[in-house]
């Protein structure tokens, strides 16, 4: 393994993507080469003009703007697509999820174990945001649910940080255009033949309020749980 493409889909970050970006730039990363493909999906804010300065400066980054808003799962399949790295890795462009810790989300891959690696918010004894309940148990039963369907037994399903293999994530013919490519990529993946084989990792997460910018809502848990039925049972 030579190279890492990080995938980062953004939507109205204009007070975080220079921090993350700059962030996924200078992270400990197992000597790998890094390609930092940004899609901004349809931003209404500075995103867009931010996105193409840094791009403008560093050699790394590739950006990608789409014309409208089309979801997290649209901007993920973009980049997906678009990536030439021997590793895939997903990352928001907030700042929930930290850079630091992509040695250890790497190194199953790199060390030739694993094919895919999910970082865990609720595995190990990391440092976590306090937020909000009634979410935290929404995000356990869809982990439970896509288990039960899967035959997996992650923690956090829903968790952002996952990790490819890209022949293995380019493959896929992933269609959910928000948040149900969670449960959908998870779905496909299980089925694959040969097995594919998954890791988990403990990450820190530092959460945000929805008045700080989060976005995931009642109907994207409720489109999940259609995608972990839909997908669980094979249809494409």
């Amino acid at each position: 393994m030579k190279s890492l493409t990080v995938v980062m889909p953004c939507y109205n970050e204009q007070d975080t993507i220079r921090d993350i970006v700059d962030s996924v730039l200078s992270a400990p990363r197992l000597d790998l080469d890094i390609e930092l493909i940004i899609v901004d999906d349809g931003s209404k804010d500075r995103s867009r003009e931010i996105i193409a300065e840094l791009a403008d400066l560093n050699p790394a980054i590739k950006s990608v703007l789409q014309d409208q808003n089309r979801g997290k799962g649209a901007a993920v399949r973009t980049g997906i697509g678009l990536a030439t790295g021997d590793i895939v890795l997903i990352q928001d462009a907030d700042l929930e999820y930290d850079p630091n810790e992509y040695p250890s989300l790497l190194a199953p891959i790199v060390d030739g174990h694993a094919d895919v690696v999910y970082g865990s918010r609720f595995a190990g004894g990391n440092v976590h945001r306090v937020l909000y309940f009634w979410h935290s148990i929404a995000n356990r039963m869809l982990t439970l649910l896509s288990n039960m369907f899967t035959n997996l037994n992650l923690s956090d399903m829903e968790c952002c940080f996952k990790i490819f293999r890209r022949e293995i994530v380019q493959s896929i013919d992933l269609k959910e255009d928000r948040f149900g490519i969670e449960p959908e990529i998870t779905a496909k993946i299980a089925r694959m033949k040969p097995v594919i084989r998954i890791y988990e990792v403990g990450i820190s997460y530092q959460g945000r309020t929805y008045s700080e910018g989060k976005k995931i809502g009642l109907s994207d848990a409720f489109r999940a749980l259609y995608c972990i039925v839909r997908y669980g049972l094979g249809r494409s």
